[in-house]
């Protein structure tokens, strides 16, 4: 599996195998992770705040997007000002969970080496 796979599949960085998210998808708590992989051991959170750098890739992520989302309901559609802030805060709610995990998901994927000998 590939650095690109392994991000999109949310898999531990360092081995590729085991899971970044303990559950596939839960409300309450978006962002469970294990303490350790499964498979090699690797920390899924290295050091405390180390998800902070995530936060800017989620900004990045949410914000080029939707301001060319807005833009493009403005000049292309001509929508009120009222409905396009409507769209992209459905658009916006709709796509949270998944920006959020996939930022995280990146995040360590820059910060952690891969190490095929786990593999």
């Amino acid at each position: 599996m590939n650095f690109i796979a392994s991000t999109f599949k949310y898999k531990c960085p360092r081995c590729r195998k085991g899971d970044l998210f303990t559950k596939p998808f839960d409300i309450s708590k978006p962002l469970d992770m294990p303490k350790r992989c499964l498979h090699c051991e690797q920390k899924t959170e290295p050091e405390p705040g180390f998800y902070f750098g995530a936060m800017f890739l989620s900004y990045l992520l949410t914000a080029f997007p939707l301001l060319g989302i807005g833009l493009g309901l403005a000049f292309a559609f001509d929508w009120s000002m009222g409905g396009i802030i409507w769209a992209l805060l459905f658009i916006a709610a709709l796509t949270f969970v998944k920006v959020l995990r996939f930022s995280r998901s990146l995040w360590i994927h820059l910060m952690v080496k891969y190490e095929a000998q786990n593999v």
